[in-house]
This record gives structure tokens, C-alpha cells and sequence, in this order.
């Protein structure tokens, strides 16, 4: 006979699981005491439950693995709820455990009882009330196998008390199979068979990749497909790092602050390649202006994503690192000297700029950073202005070492995510890029640092503004700073202190080098305070609703 935690203690390491971030509770009691026995599980203990589901979300992203935060009933189950609904929106696959009330107080208003199953049912693949200690352990490889598969997203397992204190027959338990859950892998033949035949006929070809490319390992097959066809490539903000930034063929990111060249090159596509991407808003612009006069070939394994935005011509169904595969053995390269031609003279004339004074600006910090990591570290970002630049400014050659929050667009995602992907590779450089007001959101982890000693670093581009939304008041509401000043703030240096890590302000631009130096030279974490221009903005920018040749550059 096992007890309930011990079952799910169990399945979890059969699933591969060797971390879980969580935070302690009344309904979760048993399982966190069995955990204190347990050592092939290491307990990551946060100081809020949001930084928990955001840790797991950076971890899963880091690795490639299933993330899992634990937290307990109610309040505790709440706080999860952002950090689940952020990786929905961005396919990440994580497992959220909640504890919940005994079973027989499930609808009494008992203390802390939440309906954390109705309250997540939008914004997870598959959620569970385990309602026997008898099926806990099949609900958990079930969720596992969920999580993963198909196109990957979050999973919720809330387990009432007397599941988790009951006992039953230690059960083995097999392949998961779900009748109803069969997720196309293999693209149809015929399908990869038009595709290639576009390719080779397109005179103006482009390829627009998503963080599809990234879930499913496909970046090399991407880079081949590019460096066979000669197609140029741009990428989401998802996407970045699927194909190598520095790269010849790379057009940067597309879209509201996306390059120039590569939104010039998508509204003159006469073939557009979408690979594991959705055409949310903020690339397409004005949606009937986008690639209006492309073929559109659109490669994804959600076919609900097909033609749900913008209208496929090609659609093919299935893994994107599979149907590449078989794509790049028919694919031929087509005659497109003359486009390649225009592009590279796009990318000479319209390069990202910014102005070169002895200000400190905060593109040239994120440029440094870029340097001083050889652009080799893991980068994270807040949202807003700050994930913006670094998106810009930080060429990313390698999948999984961009980090941020692009659907949901969260604040307080980058630090606590950070924290995920400093837990799953120990060794690496780990940046996180804040703006001064998304690093307070989760500024509490700083303990968590410190406690697992980790050697996370903080840069925060501190203009003392809610920087993104003080950008568009300036450019559509005449400058009427309505509620985003926000220079009421912690001295960040003397708060990072406070927590027993290395804070260094920086307030001049010939300090950054030396600054960057410092913390990456650090054993344990740092935070650094750029105190950049106030209102320097992020461009270009396609205004709202306008279409992706309608760029602002900023230039008077």
C-alpha cells in the first residue's frame, strides 16, 4: 500500500522530473513532507506562487522538459494563474500541482477552497480534480504526456487532502493512450509536394518562423531549408534564436518593432513560408494588408491555427521538424537573385539605429551584454520597452537562449523565469532584462537566489517610467503621462544589498563595460541599475492597425 503523495512522488520522477518550484500550504502538507524525504526531487523553494509557475515555464523552455510548480489550495492555487495563463499562450509545457480541500469540504466554502479546476479550464490543455488516491498516478503521466505533446501547453492536477494522505495498491501503469487525443505528427505527402513546387517557382520567397520551430528542435532543419533555398528568414519573438541571428539570410524579427527590411520583405513576399507560427497581431499589422500578395504555405502542428487569422493557401499539418525533413529532400532553390539582392540592400540602407551620443541609452547596454556573453548567455526579459531592445540588440544564434513572455505579454515573467533556466543549467550566463517597474512584480525573489545560490543577473534599464505605455501616451495621447510615472521607487542597489547581493548603479555610459564585467565576473547574483535616458523609445513601431510598411523610425 503507498500513500497518495508517495504515488505522485513517484510517477513524477518516472516522468523525469528532477525539480519542482513551489511553495508550502496547509493541502499540500503531505506531499511537501514526503519531499522532505525525498532526494532524487529538488524542492526550489519561491517566495510567491506566480514566480513558481513562471520558473518552471523558464525551466521548460530552457530544457526542452515539462516544468512543474506545486502550490497549495486557494490563494496559493490563484497565484499560479498568471504564470499558467503565460504559458498558454506561449505552447510551454508545464505541470501545476495544487493542493485542495478534503473531498468531502469541496463546495462548502471551506478555508481556502478555490475551484482552481473551472477557474484554469480556459487557459490549459487538460486540467483535473483527482477525485481517488487510485487515479493519481494515472492523471499524472497522463498530464505529463499532454503537456509535451502534440502542440505543448500547461496542465493542472488539483488533488483534494484525502487523496493525497489516502492509500491504495501500488498500480503499473503503462503507455498512455487517449482515444480522443491524436495529435498529427506526419505531414500529408501531397502537401509537402506543393510546397516544395512554390518554392521553386517563387521569384520573391520569404520565410516567417515561429516558436514552433523551437518546441520541436527543428532550428538546424530550418537552417538547412534556408541555406539549400537561399530563403531569407525572419522570426517571431517567439522564434528567436530558431535561426541563427547573425546569420546572412536572417532578417531579424518582424512585426510592431520588428526590422525594417524584414517587414519590407513580408509586404513584398510573393511566397510567404510560415513555419510553427500564428500570425497574432502584433506581426501581422493590419491584416489586410499583410503579405497580400503572397502564396501563403503554413506549416503547424495545431490545425486550429490554420487559416485563423490570416488565410493559408498550403496548409500542412503536422511536427514542423518532421514535415522539413521531408521538405528539405524535394525542396529546390529558386532563381531569386534579383530579391536577394533588394534585401541586402534593405538591410544596408535600414539598419537598426539608435543615436550614438554620451548618453547612456539602453540599446547599447543591451549591446554590451551582447559582447561581454560573446552571445552565449541565456537572456530573459520583463515586457515591454526592455524585451523589446533586447529582442533587437541581442543576436540570438542558438534556440533556448531567449526567454520571454510573448502572448500574454506578463510583467515580472523575466526575473522569476530566469530563475527556471539558472536551475537547469547551472553553468551559463543568465541574464535577466527588467524594466525598473516589471522588476518589482517579483522583485521578492531575490531571497530565492539567494537561498539556492544562484548566480542569476539582473539589468535593469531603469527610466523610471512604465516605459512601453509612457512610449505610446508620448506618440498618440499628446504626451499625457497619465499614471506611468512611476521615480517613487526602492534605491535598487541598497534593496539588492539588503538581500546579500552585489548591486552596482550605473549612471554613466563609460561605466557600463566595466559594470557588465563585474556581475558576470561574480560568483553569486548581481543586479545592476542602468540608469538610462527617460524617454528614449523603442523603433521602428508600426502604430496599431496600421500596416508593416507603415513604420514609425523615431527620425525628426
Amino acid at each position: 500500500m503507498k500513500q497518495g503523495a508517495e504515488i505522485l512522488i513517484d510517477t513524477l520522477i518516472e516522468e523525469g522530473v528532477d525539480v519542482i518550484f513551489g511553495y508550502q500550504g496547509g493541502a499540500v502538507l503531505p506531499i511537501f513532507d514526503l519531499l522532505y524525504r525525498t532526494k532524487e526531487l529538488k524542492v526550489v523553494l519561491v517566495r510567491h506562487e506566480q514566480a513558481a509557475a513562471h520558473a518552471a515555464d523558464g525551466y521548460a523552455r530552457e530544457t526542452g522538459k515539462v516544468g512543474v510548480c506545486l502550490a497549495t489550495s486557494g490563494p496559493g492555487a490563484t497565484n499560479l494563474v498568471t504564470g499558467i495563463a503565460t504559458a498558454y499562450m506561449d505552447s510551454i509545457p508545464i505541470v501545476a500541482l495544487t493542493g485542495q480541500v478534503p473531498s468531502t469540504m469541496i463546495g462548502n466554502d471551506a478555508f481556502q477552497e478555490a475551484d482552481i479546476v473551472g477557474i484554469t479550464r480556459p487557459i490549459t490543455k487538460q486540467n483535473y480534480l483527482v477525485k481517488s488516491v487510485e487515479d493519481l498516478g494515472k492523471i499524472v503521466k497522463e498530464a505529463f504526456y499532454l503537456a509535451r505533446s502534440g502542440r505543448p501547453g500547461p496542465v493542472l492536477i488539483d488533488i483534494p487532502k484525502d487523496v493525497s494522505t489516502g492509500k491504495c495498491k501500488s498500480l503499473r501503469l503503462g503507455a498512455v493512450s487517449i482515444r480522443s487525443y491524436n495529435p498529427t505528427h506526419k505531414g500529408h505527402p501531397l502537401q509537402i509536394k506543393k510546397a516544395a513546387e512554390a518554392i521553386a517557382k517563387a521569384k520573391r520567397p520569404v520565410i516567417y518562423a515561429g516558436g514552433g520551430v523551437i518546441l520541436s528542435n527543428a532550428a538546424d532543419k530550418l537552417k538547412e531549408l534556408a541555406e539549400k533555398t537561399q530563403i531569407p528568414v525572419t522570426n517571431t519573438l517567439m522564434g528567436l534564436g530558431g535561426f541563427p541571428g547573425t546569420h546572412p539570410l536572417s532578417l531579424g524579427m518582424l512585426g510592431m518593432h520588428g526590422t525594417k527590411y524584414a517587414n519590407f520583405a513580408i509586404s513584398e513576399a510573393d511566397l510567404l513560408i510560415a513555419i510553427g507560427a500564428r500570425f497574432d497581431d502584433r506581426i501581422t499589422g493590419k491584416m489586410d494588408e499583410f503579405a497580400k500578395g503572397a502564396t501563403i504555405i503554413h506549416i503547424d502542428i495545431d490545425p486550429s491555427e490554420i487559416s485563423k487569422n490570416i488565410k493559408c493557401h498550403i496548409p500542412i499539418v503536422g511536427d514542423v521538424g518532421q514535415i522539413l525533413e521531408e521538405l528539405n529532400k524535394i525542396a529546390e532553390p529558386p532563381e531569386i537573385s534579383e530579391w536577394l539582392s533588394k534585401i541586402f540592400a534593405w538591410k544596408k540602407g535600414y539598419p537598426l539605429t539608435y543615436k550614438d551620443d554620451d548618453q547612456l541609452r539602453p540599446q547599447y547596454v543591451i549591446e554590451k551584454i551582447y559582447e561581454l556573453t560573446n552571445g552565449e548567455a541565456i537572456i530573459t526579459t520583463e515586457v515591454g520597452q526592455n524585451q523589446m531592445w533586447a529582442a533587437q540588440y541581442y543576436k540570438f544564434d542558438k534556440p533556448r537562449r531567449f526567454l520571454s513572455s510573448g502572448g500574454l505579454g506578463t510583467m515580472g515573467y523575466g526575473f522569476p523565469a530566469a530563475i527556471g533556466a539558472q536551475v537547469a543549467n547551472p553553468k551559463a550566463t543568465v541574464f535577466d532584462i527588467a524594466g525598473d517597474g516589471s522588476i518589482q512584480m517579483n522583485i521578492q525573489e531575490l531571497a530565492t537566489c539567494v537561498q539556492e545560490k544562484l548566480p542569476v543577473k539582473i539589468a535593469i534599464l531603469n527610466n523610471q517610467y512604465l516605459g512601453m505605455v509612457r512610449q505610446w501616451q508620448e506618440l498618440f495621447y499628446d504626451k499625457r503621462y497619465s499614471h506611468t510615472d512611476i521615480s517613487v521607487a526602492p534605491d535598487f542597489v541598497k534593496l539588492a544589498e539588503a538581500y546579500g547581493i552585489l548591486g552596482i548603479r550605473v549612471e554613466k555610459k563609460e561605466e557600463v563595460t566595466k559594470a557588465i564585467k563585474e556581475a558576470i565576473a561574480y560568483k553569486g547574483p548581481a543586479l545592476l541599475d542602468f540608469r538610462i535616458v527617460r524617454e528614449e523609445n523603442v523603433f521602428p513601431m508600426v502604430p496599431a492597425g496600421a500596416a508593416l510598411t507603415q513604420m514609425m523610425d523615431g527620425i525628426a
